[in-house]
């Protein structure tokens, strides 16, 4: 049949192309077209982050503590909201207890072996508030 070779499908990559592109020019392409931050003008990223060398492992361990327990306060949530509910026999129930219990032991052991309190693993979040 002549003539259908000439009809190819539109070309799609086109309308791809801008439609990839979009959510990349949203985001400022240089750290000095962002606006100073509210509580420190003038002042870069690098400049408001604490870095030290000689604390990397405590800083480290303490963002890692830090996660632990934003889980291991969710999972208690849960299993408390799972209690109320009565979803859980008797002995489920106690083993979930026991569990948190062995695991808010363990969380308090590891502070302590850091020097850390369980305040420290409470981030400041700036206007979110505080995380734990």
């Amino acid at each position: 049949m002549p003539g259908r070779d000439d009809r190819r499908p539109p070309d799609r990559g086109q309308d791809a192309a801008p439609a990839a592109a979009r959510p990349l020019s949203m985001t400022p392409a240089r750290p000095d077209e962002l606006p100073p931050p509210l509580e420190s003008p003038g002042r870069t990223a690098a400049e408001r982050l604490h870095t030290d060398p000689d604390t990397v492992e405590r800083d480290l361990v303490r963002l890692v503590l830090t996660i632990v327990e934003l889980l291991r306060q969710l999972m208690e949530r849960q299993a408390l909201h799972r209690v109320d509910e009565g979803g859980l026999t008797e002995e489920q129930e106690e083993r979930l207890g026991l569990t948190l219990m062995l695991l808010h032991d363990r969380m308090d052991e590891l502070c302590e072996r850091y020097g850390l309190t369980m305040e420290d693993l409470n981030l400041d979040l700036g206007p979110l508030g505080r995380l734990l």
